[in-house]
């Protein structure tokens, strides 16, 4: 076995979970890096407008794109249970199953996307200052979705395999390359948002290229002509994963559409200001993905080996962690967040002091809630890990309904700003549904399957 595969079925929790999570967490900062470069060079060197422009499109965006992201994340979960369960045949079938459901759904989804892109921004009241600009970004986004597809599909499959260092390599790679063309083509030919979109898209590209070569010369990868063949059955078994995941992401996207609509109606300074915050969200919550990755790897796995008492273990140890360093991150925002949001924005004194006041406070109503969105990870991570897709679905609802509540209620009593706490009560909401549901399933697992080496069979349905 390549020394890129890691099998988390034996060693401590905590090296294992920090070695996994740490070249994750370097990735998303380099992911989040090129996030951050496209709102700074647009909103620096084109201004409030543009900047306006790429947050009246984050939301219509990820609806979209969280459904691809959610059904391939499914898919990876069985092929981290078979490669736990050291049932090579079952991973290559399970890998080649998924690459023919990524292709598939990718394609229908750009079909869809690029006939509801109009309604939709129009749907959520975009300024008619910024919908044509915002409508040129979206597609092209959306036209692209297959590249976005491949390199999560190809990464999640890495991930499953114990493998963060080629996600790792491709997302810095990608990120220089963002960085690079976003100068180039926002800032040398003037192409203002479309070139942030152009730039994004050819990075994605890079990256799931990057993954796909090292996929090719994995031993745990090298397939029969017979095993890359599509199958039915287990293409339903992976639906059965996939399907509640993109619910879930579309369930909160559909929250976060709300919430852009709520933002929408105040005007292009307001959309702005929220803009500039939003684009820092990927930053404040990146230990917390990376730290999701592995405990629902670690999840996975030993449950694939019928290693019940130490997903346990994994849990708790991911738990603390992240908590940890949610508080530091926290503490750094609310003492340099002002600084920090001022460097996105450019324009008139009076705009820029405008936009910076309402970036700074969501900026901060986030940051206090930080921890709680930890743990929301932690334990949404653990119970996909184990299996329980739907669990995490039914916290979206959770999600929903207090996001919505949030931007019909509070801004009657705190002015525009209440829509800020809609993020983090719908935080509390999924973690007050995901902490019980995490450990009755652990707890379901031990009594189902006593302790000892023998490998679960059948769990995933």
């Amino acid at each position: 076995m390549r020394d890129t595969a890691c099998d988390m079925t034996v060693g401590k929790p905590l090296p294992l979970l920090c070695k996994f999570a740490l070249p994750l967490m370097v990735g998303n900062v380099c992911q989040q890096l090129y996030v951050t470069m496209d709102t700074l060079i647009v909103g620096r060197g084109v201004g409030v407008d543009a900047l306006a422009t790429l947050g009246a499109a984050d939301w219509p965006t990820w609806a979209v794109l969280s459904v691809i992201i959610g059904l391939v994340q499914g898919f990876s979960l069985l092929v981290a249970q078979r490669f736990g369960a050291k049932d090579e045949k079952g991973v290559h079938k399970t890998v080649a199953v998924t690459l023919w459901l990524t292709l598939f759904s990718s394609l229908l989804l750009t079909a869809a996307a690029l006939l509801g892109a109009r309604p939709l921004l129009i749907l959520l009241q975009t300024p008619q200052a910024i919908l044509e600009e915002a409508l040129t970004y979206v597609r092209i986004l959306f036209a692209c979705i297959l590249f976005n597809g491949a390199y999560n599909a190809f990464s999640s499959i890495l991930r499953a395999l114990g493998d963060g260092r080629t996600p790792l390599t491709a997302m810095l790679t990608a990120s220089i390359a963002n960085i690079l063309l976003d100068l180039l083509f926002v800032l040398g030919f003037g192409w203002g948002v479309a070139g942030a979109a152009v730039g994004t898209v050819l990075s994605q590209l890079l990256s799931a290229l990057i993954c796909l070569r090292v996929m090719l010369r994995l031993p745990e990868l090298k397939m029969t002509r017979e095993e890359a063949k599509w199958e039915g059955d287990l293409a339903g078994k992976l639906l059965k994963l996939g399907i509640p995941m993109a619910l879930q992401n579309l369930i909160i996207a559909v929250g976060g559409l709300f919430v852009q609509y709520m933002v929408n109606g105040n005007g292009v300074l307001f959309v702005a200001g929220y803009t500039a915050t939003n684009k820092l969200y990927g930053l404040l919550e990146l230990a917390a993905v990376s730290f999701g990755f592995a405990v629902s790897t670690f999840s996975g796995q030993n449950l694939g080996a019928g290693k019940i008492r130490r997903i346990r273990q994994g849990v708790r140890t991911a738990v603390f962690l992240g908590v940890g360093v949610a508080t530091v991150i926290a503490a750094v925002m609310i003492l340099f967040g002002r600084n920090i949001v001022a460097l996105f924005i450019s324009g008139k004194p009076d705009e820029v002091e405008k936009v910076v006041a309402v970036a700074y406070e969501f900026l901060v109503i986030m940051a206090w809630a930080l921890p709680v969105l930890y743990l929301l990870h932690q334990y949404r991570s653990a119970l996909q890990g184990m299996g329980n897709t739907v669990a995490a679905m039914v916290s979206g609802f959770f999600e929903l309904f207090m996001r919505v509540s949030a931007v019909l209620i509070l801004p009657r009593f705190l002015g525009p700003m209440g829509i800020f706490y809609a993020e983090p009560l719908a935080w509390i909401g999924a973690v007050a549904v995901l902490m019980p549901c995490c450990y009755r399933r652990i707890a379901q697992l031990r009594m189902e399957y006593p302790e000892g080496d023998q490998r679960v069979s059948g769990s995933w349905g």
